[in-house]
């Protein structure tokens, strides 16, 4: 995963929690759904570039 994807989701995970947390004060359920369903995104997308990097490890082992 290179940095620019891992500053990129962190920095969608941390939108998302702003919404979360302004949807809560505000007392907008809508708002804080929003900011929970941004969060799990920015999770997935660390998920699948984990499994990307570990796909290119195993195959780099397997090619001595």
């Amino acid at each position: 995963m290179s940095a620019r994807d891992k500053v990129n989701n962190a920095t969608e995970k941390a939108g998302g929690k702003v919404k979360q947390v302004a949807g809560q004060a505000k007392g907008r359920p809508d708002t804080e759904q929003r900011g929970r369903r941004q969060q799990v995104k920015a999770d997935v997308k660390n998920a699948g570039e984990q499994v990307k990097d570990a796909g290119g490890k195993a195959k780099r082992a397997f090619k001595h």
